[in-house]
């Protein structure tokens, strides 16, 4: 149980290592480039989840991160939804939650770059 724990903390700290590791997974199986790539992103989306959510929260020493994230992909699929709704008169289940899940992944992308440069330089400027 240590290991497993061990291994999704690690994950969860570096979320772009699942990501090459379900990508090279893939690849090697057989299967194309776009489905890796698709794989790849749905998977690491879940550890981005955490890494922001914990960014943010040491970051603004908050403890609101991962609820604000899941708020973020809840307004997201509203949206989404309701465009979806004007545009083809109806909501599709399964293509709203993959556009929010690939969105998802994108913007946590962003976030996590973004609050590990800031963390980094944060941390650079209390040091010295």
């Amino acid at each position: 149980m240590g290991f497993l724990n061990n291994l999704l903390f690690w994950l969860s700290v570096i979320p772009f290592i699942p990501f090459f590791l379900v990508y090279f997974i893939v690849i090697r199986k057989g299967n194309s480039r776009k489905q890796a790539i698709e794989l790849a992103m749905d998977v690491t989306t879940f550890f981005l989840i955490f890494s922001v959510s914990a960014l943010f929260n040491i970051i603004f020493q908050s403890k609101f991160g991962f609820y604000l994230v899941l708020l973020l992909l809840l307004i997201a699929a509203g949206l989404i939804g309701s465009a979806q709704n004007r545009w083809k008169g109806r909501v599709n289940g399964k293509r709203l939650v993959r556009a929010v899940w690939r969105l998802g992944f994108v913007a946590l992308s962003a976030g996590y770059l973004l609050f590990t440069f800031f963390g980094l330089l944060t941390y650079i400027i209390k040091v010295t």
